[in-house]
């Protein structure tokens, strides 16, 4: 029987549209596909790959299987799958697949279980929960696993936590810390994606709206930029002294949470921590504020204290709750507080996910031909492999730069040379 968990194989003539129209805007991912296609470099390699199931995860997964890999992908998020897609990548590319959108806590683990049930020799992560789950509850697995890989800050954090405390039994690329990643994906991605899921859940006019950004990493930056390109004022919370600043450079406002409270129409959390908006927070906030999450868990938010103020609940439009406060007062949360761009959107735009993924193939390569000589600890991506994927993006755009000519080279290298 063909393993697999998905809503309803008859979506996937949706699904494969909607895959072959991602695959447009991902020329580099297309480029390593051939590559992989004609040199099979990951040939008899099982990967297990936790990943938010959308239509550019699945030219990822074709991608790798295009190069001799056997695939297993589950979802990184209860929300984010795409269920049209996941039956696509079933029926028309044989690629084990165990997610449904809706999916509740039990159904995730199981599923999470599910693809780790293959024995992989690579993993795939976006939020660390393969790596936490076998280092915690399938540790007999490691013995055979290379490497693997990690997609998001959140998961870079965990990973970096085991490293710290000596407790990381295999090496992880942190594909997010890769430049063609963080400086893409996290900000034009994020800021793109996470405006489309509000209004997609809302019809929110952000025009003369005060949009509150709590977190300003490279995330938040993004939220930040496209709010106020339409017309919104940005207030910045930061916990960070630096990022406050470069925020106030920037142009925004900086301030406590307490304080945004009372004026924000919108709020947003991008930290990767805990409880950044609480009880506090939601009794000063004005009556019908909106409050989303684009950080990678549900946790940003305090949403059983939120439950707990709140006299009653109603589902008022698609991913949008209404919480009637004991005050009066009506708080909208998106989403059930995961992130808005999957919940209610469909992520980040294609062109961006292009670079990500490549980042995701190539690590996946790396590690396959390198597992021997690479200790158990967190690698950034090689430079080589982030400027390769840079040069191919760029070339794939029609755009060409300069280069250094011998003279301009030998003076980099040189001290002689002064005023």
């Amino acid at each position: 029987m063909e393993r697999c968990d998905v809503k309803d194989r008859k979506l996937a003539g949706q699904g494969k549209l909607r895959i072959e129209w991602a695959a447009r805007n991902m020329p580099v991912v297309g480029i390593i596909k051939e590559k992989f296609r004609k040199e099979k470099p990951l040939r008899g390699i099982r990967v297990a790959a936790c990943l938010h199931v959308t239509t550019e995860t699945a030219n990822l997964m074709i991608a790798l299987k295009a190069g001799g890999a056997r695939v297993e992908l589950c979802a990184s998020n209860p929300l984010s799958t795409q269920d049209d897609v996941a039956a696509a990548l079933v029926r028309d590319h044989g690629i084990p697949v165990f997610a449904v959108k809706g999916e509740n806590n039990t159904t995730y683990y199981s599923h999470l279980n599910s693809i780790l049930d293959n024995g992989p020799h690579v993993t795939m992560d976006d939020g660390a929960d393969l790596v936490s789950t076998l280092h915690s509850k399938r540790k007999e697995l490691i013995k055979t696993i290379m490497g693997g890989t990690e997609e998001t800050t959140t998961g870079v954090i965990r990973l970096r936590s085991l490293e710290n405390r000596k407790l990381l039994r295999f090496p992880i690329i942190a594909v997010n810390d890769a430049q063609t990643k963080y400086l893409f994906d996290n900000r034009y991605g994020t800021g793109q994606s996470t405006i489309d899921g509000i209004l997609r859940a809302t019809n929110h006019l952000f025009a003369g709206s005060t949009v509150v950004i709590a977190g300003y990493g490279w995330c938040g930056r993004g939220v930040a930029m496209r709010a106020r390109g339409m017309g919104a004022r940005v207030i910045v919370t930061e916990v960070d002294f630096f990022r406050s600043l470069e925020a106030i450079m920037d142009g925004f406002d900086v301030m406590p949470m307490k304080d945004a409270a009372r004026t924000g129409d919108v709020f947003v959390t991008l930290t990767g921590n805990k409880n950044v908006i609480r009880a506090e927070h939601f009794s000063a906030m004005k009556d019908g504020a909106v409050v989303a999450n684009s950080g990678h868990f549900n946790v940003e938010i305090d949403i059983p204290a939120l439950k707990k103020m709140s006299g009653s609940v109603r589902e008022i439009r698609h991913c949008t709750r209404e919480y009637t406060l004991d005050n009066g007062k009506k708080v909208i949360l998106l989403g059930d507080g995961r992130l808005i761009n999957l919940a209610s959107a469909e992520g980040h735009p294609s062109m961006v996910m292009d670079m990500s993924f490549a980042n995701q193939a190539l690590s996946c390569e790396f590690i396959v031909k390198n597992h021997a000589k690479l200790e158990k600890k967190v690698y950034n991506v090689p430079e080589k492999i982030d400027a390769r994927i840079a040069k191919l993006k760029l070339k794939s755009m029609g755009i060409r730069i300069d280069r250094l000519t011998q003279e301009q080279k030998e003076y980099l290298k040189s001290w002689e040379v002064g005023t």
